[in-house]
C-alpha cells in the first residue's frame, strides 16, 4: 500500500513497518483521534483464501477480548475494497529478538522483569481460554520504557473451537515448539508454558537451545533431547533460576507449571538468597512403554533392585552359561583339532571389522564439513571479511544499506544470518552501513501543520511550532519552514520549525472621530486595517477631520477588514454647490511575480512583516487629487491576492478635473491626470 493512502477515510498510511506470512503491517496516523496506530493489512495474494480470512478474523476476535497492559490493544477492525485490516496500538520500539541481540548479556533482574510482564499477558489470555500457540521473541515488542507487549494472535485459538483438527495444530516457529505440538498433538495452555521456557532460556543465554539444518531436525530435538543446561553456558546463573527453565520446558506437560501465574511466582523468588542451596529440578520418570536407552552415566543412579533386574539373565542364558564349563571339559581332548577353524573365524571377523572401519572412515571423509556463520555486526568491512574467511566461508556480494544504529562503513548483518550452520566454503553476502537513512524534505508551505508534524515526527524529526497572525493564510496552515525544501537530512538529528498561521488577529476599534486623516491612517496601518473615506460638510467638525466612523468605537473587527471614515469638508459655502461629484471604477490586476519577490525580500524582516508578506499578495496604494485629496498623500492602502476592482470617489469644482495613481508593490501600474465627470 502506498504512502499517503487514507484507509476508510481515517487512517493515513505513513510507512511500512514489516511483512509477515499472513499480513503486512504499516504505521498510520488516525486523523480523527490524532494518534499513530499500526495497521495490519491482509496480503493481496491471500484475500481470496477463506481459511486465511477466518484466521485473520480470529486474531481480531481473540485480541479484542483481551485487556492487559502487556498485550497490544486492537482499536478497530474493518474491510475496504476487499481489504481486511486491523487497527492496533502502535508500539514504538523493537521486538524481543532484536532487543536480546542488542543488549545481551541482560541482567538477571531485568530478565525476570521482562518475563513477569509476558507471563501476566499470557495468564490473561489463558483466563479467557485463549492459547497463543506462537509465542516467540519476534511476537513480543519492547517499547522505549522497556514495557513488553505480546502481539500477533493470528494463530491463537479458543479452547471451545471444535473446527480445528490434529493436522493443523503445528503452527508457529519450530525453535519454540512444544514436544506435543512437534508430535502433531493438540496445543494446550501448557504448550504456551513450554514456549515461555524457551524464551527465558534465550534471554539468559542469548541463543535458542536447539539448532538444526531443517525444521524437522529441530522439532525432533524438542521431544527427544534434553534442554541444555543454562548453567553450563553461564555458571553464574542461580540453580533456582535454571530450575524455572527446566520445569517450564519439561517434556511431559504434567511436569510443567500448572499455569503462567505459577511460573511467574516461582520466577519472582528465583534470585532470593533463601533458594541458594536449591537442588536441580528433575521431572518425574514415567515408563510409557517406549524403548529407551540409558546412558552409562545413568547406571550409577540405579538402585540395587533395579541394577539386579537390569543384569538378571533369562533361564536359557543361565543354562547356557552353566553348561559351558562342562562342554569345555568334555571337549578338551579335541581342542587341538579346533584351532584351525577358530583361526578362520578370527580372520573373517577381522576382515569384517576392517570393512566396517573403512566404511565409517569413508563416510567421515566424504561427509560435508559444517561451519557456523560468525557474528560480524559492528565490525569494519575488512575485519568482517576476515572473520568469514577464518570460518571457512566464501565472501559473496557486499551490499550497502542504511542503518541508524551501526556506524558508517561497518557491518550490519550477513545473509545467511549469524549462527546459521552451513557447509564450508558456502557463499555469504555482507551488508555494510552507509549511516542513518537521509530524508529529502518537501515544501510544506500551505500544508496542514497537524498532519505534516505527525508524519515527520514518525520519521524521527523533532518538530517545533511558532504561531503568527495572518490575514491571507488560513489558521493551522504552514507559512514558513526553517529547513529548506529539497535538503536531505538525517531525521533523528534534525530539528525543524514551522511558522503556522493562527488566522487574522481581532482588533477592537478606538474612537477615531475628530482625528486627522494622517492620524487615522497611522492607526489603521499599525493594526493592519484598510480605510475608506467619505466626505461631508460640517458646521461642528473642522475641515480634514473625522466626523464619524463605520464600524463605530468598540466594534471588534478582523485584521484586513475595512473601516469607513467620513471626513469633514468644513462649513458649506455658496460656492460649494457648484461642484461635481462622480466615481471612477479601476481594475487592479494581481501580479504573482511581484508577490514572490516581495516575499523573498521580506524574509529577513521581523515576525510581523514576515507574516503579512510570506504568502503571495500585492501591497496596493492609491493616491487621489480632487477637492478633498492631494496626490502627495495616500488615499487608500490594501493588500490583494487576486484581481480586484475599486471605486474611486471624486469631488471637483465644476469645469475642473481630478487625477489618480495606483502603485503596486512600489511600482505605478495605473494613472490618469485628467478625470472628469463625463
Amino acid at each position: 500500500m502506498r504512502t499517503g493512502y487514507t484507509l476508510s477515510g481515517r487512517y493515513r498510511i505513513i510507512r511500512a513497518l514489516g511483512e509477515g506470512g499472513m499480513a503486512n503491517v504499516y504505521l498510520a496516523h488516525d486523523l480523527i483521534l490524532d494518534r499513530d496506530v499500526s495497521v495490519k493489512l491482509l496480503r493481496l495474494d491471500l484475500r481470496d483464501d477463506p481459511s486465511t480470512i477466518r484466521r485473520f478474523q480470529r486474531e481480531a476476535l481473540a485480541a479484542t477480548e483481551l485487556v492487559n497492559p502487556n498485550i497490544v490493544q486492537v482499536y478497530d477492525v474493518g474491510e475496504e475494497n476487499g481489504m481486511q485490516y486491523l487497527v492496533m496500538e502502535y508500539v514504538e520500539g523493537t521486538d524481543l529478538k532484536a532487543y536480546i541481540k542488542a543488549h545481551f548479556p541482560i541482567a538477571y533482574q531485568e530478565v525476570i522483569h521482562i518475563m513477569e510482564q509476558i507471563l501476566s499477558a499470557v495468564q490473561t489470555a489463558h483466563e479467557h481460554n485463549i492459547i497463543h500457540r506462537d509465542l516467540k521473541p519476534q511476537n513480543i515488542l519492547i517499547d522505549q520504557h522497556k514495557v513488553a507487549k505480546i502481539t500477533d494472535f493470528g494463530i491463537a485459538v479458543a479452547l471451545s473451537e471444535h473446527s480445528l483438527t490434529q493436522t493443523n495444530t503445528v503452527l508457529g516457529s519450530v525453535h519454540y515448539l512444544s514436544p506435543e505440538q512437534a508430535r502433531g498433538g493438540m496445543a494446550t495452555k501448557k504448550s504456551d508454558i513450554y514456549s515461555l521456557g524457551i524464551i527465558l532460556y534465550e534471554l539468559l543465554t542469548g541463543t535458542v537451545p536447539f539448532e538444526g539444518e531443517t525444521a524437522v531436525s529441530i522439532a525432533l530435538k524438542h521431544f527427544q533431547s534434553e534442554i541444555p543446561s543454562v548453567r553450563e553456558i553461564d555458571p553464574r546463573i542461580p540453580q533456582a533460576l535454571e530450575n524455572v527453565v527446566l520445569k517450564a520446558t519439561a517434556k511431559r506437560p504434567e511436569d510443567r507449571y500448572t499455569d503462567a501465574a505459577s511460573m511467574a511466582a516461582d520466577l519472582k523468588t528465583s534470585l532470593s538468597p533463601k533458594r541458594a542451596g536449591e537442588v536441580k529440578f528433575t521431572p518425574a520418570q514415567d515408563d510409557d512403554g517406549e524403548t529407551k536407552v540409558l546412558p552409562l552415566s545413568a547406571l550409577s543412579s540405579l538402585t540395587p533392585e533395579t541394577a539386579a533386574a537390569a543384569t538378571q539373565t533369562t533361564p536359557q542364558e543361565k543354562t547356557a552359561t552353566d553348561s559351558a564349563p562342562a562342554k569345555a571339559a568334555g571337549k578338551k581332548g579335541r581342542k587341538k583339532t579346533r584351532h584351525p577353524r577358530r583361526r578362520k573365524f578370527l580372520l573373517a571377523g577381522l576382515v569384517v571389522l576392517l570393512l566396517v572401519a573403512g566404511i565409517l572412515i569413508g563416510m567421515a571423509l566424504f561427509r560435508p564439513q559444517m561451519t557456523s556463520v560468525p557474528s560480524v555486526a559492528g565490525r569494519t568491512e575488512q575485519v568482517a571479511k576476515s572473520r568469514l574467511t577464518n570460518a571457512y566461508l566464501t565472501v559473496g556480494k557486499v551490499h550497502k544499506t542504511a542503518s541508524a544504529t551501526v556506524k558508517v562503513h561497518r557491518a550490519v548483518r550477513t545473509e545467511p544470518r549469524s549462527g546459521t550452520q552451513l557447509k564450508r566454503q558456502t557463499v555469504v553476502d555482507l551488508w555494510i552501513s552507509t549511516g542513518p537513512k537521509r530524508y529529502q524534505l518537501a515544501d510544506y508551505q500551505g500544508d496542514a501543520y497537524a498532519s505534516t508534524a505527525a508524519k515527520l515526527e514518525a520519521l524521527g524529526f523533532k518538530v517545533h511550532r511558532e504561531s503568527v497572525h495572518s490575514t491571507s493564510v488560513p489558521a493551522g496552515r504552514i507559512m514558513q519552514q526553517s529547513v529548506q525544501a529539497g535538503q536531505k537530512v538525517v531525521p533523528a538529528k534534525t530539528d525543524i520549525t514551522f511558522t503556522v498561521s493562527t488566522g487574522s488577529e481581532t482588533v477592537t476599534l478606538a474612537d477615531l472621530t475628530n482625528k486627522t486623516k494622517a492620524q487615522a491612517q497611522s492607526y489603521a496601518t499599525n493594526r493592519n486595517l484598510n480605510l475608506a473615506f467619505d466626505y461631508a460638510y460640517s458646521n461642528d467638525v473642522a475641515k480634514g477631520r473625522v466626523i464619524k466612523q463605520s464600524p463605530g468605537e468598540g466594534a471588534v473587527v478582523q485584521e484586513g477588514d475595512e473601516v469607513t471614515l467620513t471626513m469633514s469638508r468644513g462649513v458649506e459655502s455658496e460656492s460649494s454647490s457648484s461642484v461635481d461629484q462622480f466615481s471612477v471604477n479601476v481594475k487592479i490586476p494581481f501580479d504573482d511575480d511581484s508577490a514572490s519577490e516581495s516575499s523573498s525580500e521580506d524574509d529577513s524582516d521581523d515576525d510581523s512583516s514576515s507574516s503579512s508578506s510570506s504568502s503571495a499578495s500585492n501591497l496596493i496604494q492609491i493616491y487621489l487629487r480632487d477637492q478633498d485629496h492631494s496626490l502627495s498623500t495616500i488615499y487608500k492602502q490594501m493588500t490583494i491576492t487576486s484581481d480586484t476592482s475599486v471605486t474611486l470617489p471624486f469631488t471637483v469644482a465644476s469645469g475642473k478635473s481630478g487625477a489618480y495613481k495606483v502603485v503596486r508593490d512600489g511600482h505605478v501600474i495605473a494613472s490618469d491626470s485628467h478625470v472628469t465627470k463625463n
